[in-house]
């Protein structure tokens, strides 16, 4: 986001240039606050209180580090039947992955599973359910749980969390000190559904799956503008791209007007949480769009879990924040309790529905889709920056309306779904993501042979390496052939609940497939060659038996002047079309089943 970027990128120079005595409250200027008050307020309990919590003691100042977490969480569970601290996994740095389970027993109970701190400077969450749990356990709130039992994952980012400093996420009011967005390896978890690759994320997948909840609850903190808006969530796609249906409707007719009234009424701002398309223009619009399974929200829509992605606003007081997240989790509890047969109902409609293509690309609608005819947001103007060289804004506090456009998209490239996709033996890395996501398949114990679709890469190109991979991108060209598949072959079919999220990490053209991730480098590697008299042999008693391929070799020396010019590509390109081929350049290894 351009202002705020601007205003990290000064901080991390003066840091940079040797001035470590410096705090950051010293460099940074935030915009000023709005007045605040709300009944949500009464949640805070007296500072004598035997169970106030670690940020309520510090006025909501500072955030308890992981330590201080589980021995405040240690104690709440041997104090009360109710609650149960467990481990579910361990960090890249081998600290334990912690959840709580508040729960008043009872067979096969629905869950609402809440996570924090995925992004850990964005860590309300985790004071928020602090607060809750302590209320649900020993303050009279455990009619919560009569329906519903509430898993809790205090931090899921550890190792990035206890990485606290005051310049980590310095555009977020407080706490003074926060962690950092990426775990150990730096890696970004709220990327890494569909790859998989840190191991927070292959423990998170397994708790999903495990629990498979009613609801699955993603607590953050924004980025972007200045508003009035103090709470914002939403869902995959905004709900109105999301690719399964039924949850999604479920999500915006009854979560959202219901959370909406809850936070009305104990004095918050809330709304749906407003991306903005330009932060330096706020009046530019907010954009709506599809999602892929990399985010929580995503897979979960991918998954039919009802996911929901709390964004508070950055600029709120900490404490409003805490607040508000603890007010959101508490009405979502409420609502899950009372709608869990119609969830459930949902979630089987979208797992039994079979959609036969997938949107795989879209640009910005040349129009917008909707409009909010009165966005709560603040005025600012512009001066010139000694330090960026350009005008930035400099928000004045002071409360405006104007009406905001709402940018949707349309689609742009779409991919219809195979019968099933078929994975080498010797993939490995694939078939290990298949089975942690839970995507059934099965694996031939004799040799098949059947028609499929092969996909060649065309003009791959690979792109600035992100979360632990290098990303690829390029065209590709489908063309139909008889195909052996040897024991120990894996059919992958698209007719199962997870066959949706099968597509998305399959099929080639999607964002967040594997090929995109760079799971297949071995591609990119050149054909062996041999010496240069028996390739030309080879091409000349190609050139004199073959009309059509002469005729095709003959059309590329005249549109390539640089191939014409290139006695090693002429000779390559002969071989390449030589016999069948070899199997591995350029060829996407996972061939398609149609129908």
């Amino acid at each position: 986001m351009p202002s705020i970027v601007c205003r990290v990128s000064i901080v991390a120079a003066l840091v940079c240039s040797g001035s470590t005595s410096l705090r950051a409250q010293d460099v940074l200027t935030l915009p000023p606050t709005l007045p605040w008050s709300g009944k949500s307020e009464r949640l805070i309990v007296k500072s004598d209180h035997a169970w106030i919590t670690p940020a309520e003691a510090a006025g909501f100042q500072t955030t308890p580090r992981y330590a201080e977490v589980r021995s405040w969480l240690e104690r709440l569970d041997a104090a009360s039947p109710l609650i149960t601290l467990q481990t579910f996994g361990r960090t890249g740095e081998g600290r334990d992955l912690l959840y709580v389970r508040a729960s008043k027993g009872g067979a096969s109970k629905p869950v609402v599973l809440v996570q924090a701190g995925i992004h850990s400077g964005e860590i309300d969450g985790k004071d928020a359910g602090l607060m809750l749990l302590r209320d649900i356990a020993l303050r009279g709130k455990d009619d919560l749980l009569d329906r519903v039992d509430l898993v809790f994952v205090p931090i899921y980012n550890i190792d990035g969390h206890e990485q606290m400093s005051p310049w980590n996420f310095v555009h977020v009011r407080g706490p003074a000190e926060k962690g950092r967005d990426a775990n150990a390896r730096n890696i970004d978890l709220n990327r890494d559904y569909g790859k998989a690759d840190a191991p927070e994320t292959r423990a998170m997948i397994g708790l999903l799956r495990a629990l498979d909840p009613l609801l699955y609850i993603d607590c953050h903190v924004s980025e972007g503008f200045d508003m009035q808006y103090d709470v914002t969530f939403t869902y995959a796609g905004w709900g109105t791209y999301a690719r399964h249906r039924a949850t999604a409707d479920w999500l915006q007719g009854r979560f959202g007007p219901a959370v909406m009234q809850a936070l009305t009424k104990a004095g918050h701002t809330p709304t749906i949480y407003p991306s903005p398309i330009d932060t330096r223009e706020p009046t530019k619009g907010i954009r709506y769009s599809p999602e892929g399974p990399r985010y929580s929200t995503g897979y979960g829509d991918f998954i039919s879990v009802p996911t929901v992605l709390v964004e508070n606003h950055m600029l709120k007081p900490y404490r409003q924040r805490v607040l508000g997240t603890y007010v959101l989790l508490e009405a979502a509890l409420k609502l899950a309790a009372q709608d869990a047969g119609r969830i459930a109902a949902a979630k089987a409609a979208d797992r039994a529905s079979r959609p036969v293509e997938l949107l795989t690309r879209w640009t910005p609608a040349p129009q917008p889709i909707g409009w909010i005819e009165q966005f709560k947001g603040i005025a600012f103007d512009t001066y010139l920056s000694p330090a960026s060289g350009r005008l930035e804004q400099h928000w004045l506090g002071r409360p405006i309306t104007f009406r905001m456009p709402i940018i949707g998209q349309q689609p742009t490239e779409t991919v219809r779904l195979p019968k099933a996709w078929w994975v080498p033996a010797a993939q490995t890395e694939v078939l290990d993501r298949l089975r942690l996501h839970g995507i059934t398949f099965e694996t031939l114990a004799a040799p098949r042979t059947l028609q499929v679709d092969q996909v060649r890469l065309v003009a791959p190109r690979l792109l600035q390496p992100n979360e632990g991979r290098v990303p690829m991108t390029a065209t590709f060209r489908h063309q139909l052939a008889e195909q052996t598949m040897p024991a120990g072959s894996v059919r992958v079919p698209a007719d199962q609940p997870n066959g949706l999220l099968a597509a998305a990490l399959l099929e080639p053209e999607c964002q967040d497939s594997f090929l995109a991730w760079g799971f297949f480098p071995e591609m990119l590697a050149p054909a062996p060659s041999t010496d240069a008299f028996v390739l030309a042999a080879l091409g000349e008693r190609l050139l004199a038996t073959d009309p059509a391929l002469k005729a095709e070799f003959e059309a590329k020396l005249r549109a390539d002047s640089a191939f014409a010019a290139d006695p090693d590509a002429r000779l390559a390109w002969l071989y390449e079309h030589a016999g069948p081929g070899h199997p591995y350049p350029l060829r996407y290894p996972i061939a398609r089943e149609l129908n």
